[in-house]
């Protein structure tokens, strides 16, 4: 017998075994699939008989919906490259002119947050556990809190293209070149799998041609991602945002309809167990409490909407500092609504099917494609609606996509090339970063035909997108937070927060798969807004066997839950990186790159006296914040060969001079420049590192 890994047989399953119908040393193997995680076992004396696997087909119109999907994806990005500038510049195509408004960066930000799995895989979890998943909306508030008036004003000060210019301002080029291969690594790894995972499941579902979705979407990406810069990736991502939400919104409204109402699905959830009241188990091993939902998931947020480069880069797109922060704000309302609507899809589930899901009738094989079952059930008399929802799934596939493409270019170009080629003309470094922007259009193509044939591959790529995120955003509050954190420092605690993540991923899965350990209270590496869940449906089956005792030592941190991975290795990249700062020598405070360094530990010793927290590096000032500028290409805030910072800016040269005039000023005058740093409003941008 072959026993899916999937919450809604692991219901009866766990009834067998509980009973002694299915006997618990009947799964002595668990092998991954391309589609999540199977149980391969003997055929005991009595087991769960699965059905075959029913496949509904698209429409006419539903076909014609998806093609005007991914037609006007394509149309905006050609829009954009034959509009405004043409792209021919840097700053337009990598950094959209920073001319963009607070709404379509908000949406934007929404979309990229929103990938295909979390839109399958959060009424999934809903269903089969219930709603304490929706306490996580807790987390947004602080989770965005703190970028909008921590982490934002820091990056758009220094007036940066990729976040890990950040990391050789105030460290040294080592730490920016570490945390950029870390990123593009975890990226380029993270592509192929959300394009694949959700044409896998439609296909499974539909029928629909598996690799004509994915080439179709990857291929249509890239194009308007290549041709149309950020601008096109914004504007896409605002468009792709409304066919997300008027899917789901079809979903819950319509399926709603069909169960008796919103009154009578509550009442429904309610009586089946599925409304999940306020958990303060503080306990870090449990996987879904208040604590590691509300807490543990803030360092989650932080580590997306902190410092991932494709969040940034749309802060930093935007007019002033004022719209970035607001964009912030403007999506947290949005990210409530569709955790609701992600929970509300579970929970009308749950209202049709009760406790005998599709699954367990064996329609369908895995959780992943539960959702899509649903979805056509529901449709199956209103043609049109299955292909708006299967937009909206996509829409999320090619928002986050064509997001990683853009922030891959940009790191790429900025970090990796153009300080090697500082005398780059304008044209070709325009004409490079299109090419990047395609060639990694190809690579995701590539990942994801490797992920078709590796299945151990899906998972083990979430779980590395979650490993990697951690201890980024310690290797940034590092440099932000502690001022007397030096460059030694950084890289050990870089390297010791993934040895670390890597440690106890591969060591839980490995435990997971002894069959000689008894299997602890399961917790996946991988982020849950990524995850398709099958380690999830593990642990109701591990719970439902037999009560296990908490585990200790090595296994408890094995056990510990996902959503404190985050918090866990960010933690030890900053304790690592203190001590051996402090072993190595302590930055001091001539050698801080001004504004690198968020005052907080100024605010939390005041108590301190100023010499003692001048020999502590506390006393640093944020920058100012600058003048709007205009889209001009300008010089961002580096360091010379003594550790000083400085900017070439035109402040000093206040009467109108012709521009030799200037020219010959700033060589005049560059020691005094940089004796006299100012920032504030850095008009010229010459990269040259």
């Amino acid at each position: 017998m072959q026993l899916k890994c999937c919450s809604y047989s692991i219901l009866a399953a766990g009834k067998a075994i509980m009973t002694g119908d299915l006997p618990l040393h009947a799964f002595p193997d668990i092998v991954i699939s391309p589609t999540g995680c199977a149980f391969t076992a003997p055929t005991p004396s009595s087991s769960i008989i699965m059905g075959e696997v029913v496949q509904m087909h698209f429409t006419t119109v539903d076909f014609v919906i998806f093609a005007l999907l991914l037609v006007a994806s394509a149309g905006i990005g050609l829009f954009y490259a034959f509009s405004g500038g043409r792209q021919r510049t840097t700053q337009e195509f990598l950094m959209a002119d920073r001319s963009m408004s607070c709404l379509p960066v908000s949406l934007s930000l929404l979309a990229t947050f929103q990938s295909a799995v979390a839109i399958l895989g959060a009424p999934s979890e809903v269903y089969t556990f219930g709603t304490q998943y929706w306490f996580l909306g807790c987390s947004y508030f602080l989770g965005l809190l703190i970028p909008a008036h921590v982490f934002i004003p820091v990056f758009y000060r220094l007036r940066l293209s990729s976040a890990y210019e950040y990391l050789e301002l105030r460290f040294n080029k080592t730490v920016r070149i570490c945390g950029t291969v870390t990123f593009i690594f975890q990226m380029v790894i993270y592509m192929g799998v959300v394009l694949y995972a959700p044409a896998l499941a439609l296909n499974a579902v539909t029928g629909f041609d598996l690799w004509g979705a994915v080439l179709a979407m990857g291929l249509v990406c890239t194009l308007y991602t290549a041709l149309g810069g950020l601008k096109a990736v914004i504007w896409t991502d605002v468009f792709q945002t409304v066919v997300m939400f008027a899917g789901q919104l079809a979903v819950i409204v319509v399926g709603a309809s069909q169960a008796g109402g919103i009154g009578e699905v509550w009442r429904k959830a309610v009586n089946g167990s599925r409304i999940a009241g306020l958990d303060l188990n503080p306990d870090p091993l449990e996987r879904h409490t208040f604590w590691t939902l509300g807490v543990g998931g803030v360092f989650l947020m932080l580590a997306l909407y902190g410092v991932n480069q494709a969040q940034v880069q749309r802060y930093l797109s935007s007019r002033t500092e004022k719209e970035a922060v607001m964009s912030c704000y403007v999506v947290f309302p949005c990210q409530q609504i569709v955790l609701c609507l992600g929970c509300l899809m579970g929970l009308v589930m749950f209202a049709r099917y009760g406790e005998d899901s599709p699954l367990d009738k064996g329609y369908v094989k895995t959780n992943d494609q539960m959702v899509l079952y649903f979805v056509m059930d529901v449709f199956r008399d209103l043609p049109g609606l299955p292909g708006l929802f299967v937009a909206c799934l996509f829409s999320g596939a090619l928002s986050t996509i064509s997001s990683a493409f853009n922030s891959l270019a940009t790191v790429t170009m900025e970090d990796l090339i153009k300080p090697h080629f500082p005398n780059m003309t304008e044209s070709k470094a325009t004409l490079l970063s299109k090419g990047l922007a395609l060639a990694y259009g190809l690579v995701c193509l590539a990942m994801a035909y490797i992920a078709s044939i590796m299945g151990s591959v899906l998972q083990a790529a979430f779980s590395i997108f979650g490993m990697v995120g951690g201890p980024l955003l310690g290797l940034f509050c590092l440099g932000m937070f502690f001022p007397w954190a030096n460059p030694i420092g950084a890289v050990v605690g870089l390297v010791a927060g993934l040895a670390m993540a890597f440690w106890i991923g591969i060591g839980s899965f490995v435990m997971r798969m002894s069959p000689s350990t008894p299997v602890p209270p399961l917790n996946t590496t991988a982020l849950p807004l990524f995850d398709n869940m099958t380690a999830t449906i593990m642990t109701t089956l591990a719970r439902a066997t037999t009560a296990k005792p908490r585990p200790t030592g090595v296994e408890a941190l094995y056990s510990l839950s996902y959503l404190w991975y985050s918090a866990h290795n960010s933690t030890t990249v900053v304790v690592v990186g203190l001590i051996v700062s402090f072993l190595t020598g302590p930055m001091k405070e001539k050698d801080l790159t001004p504004g690198t360094v968020f005052p907080v530990m100024g605010t939390l010793l005041f108590f301190l006296p100023e010499r003692y927290r001048e020999k502590l590096c506390c006393v640093t000032p944020l920058a100012q914040k600058p003048k709007e500028i205009d889209t001009q290409p300008y010089q961002m805030a580096k360091k010379d060969s003594n550790g000083a910072a400085y900017c070439k800016d035109d402040m000093l040269t206040e009467d109108k001079e012709t521009e030799s005039d200037i020219a010959q000023t700033e060589d005049e005058d560059l020691e005094t420049l940089v004796a006299l740093p100012s920032c504030d409003a850095p008009q010229f941008r010459e990269m040259t590192l």
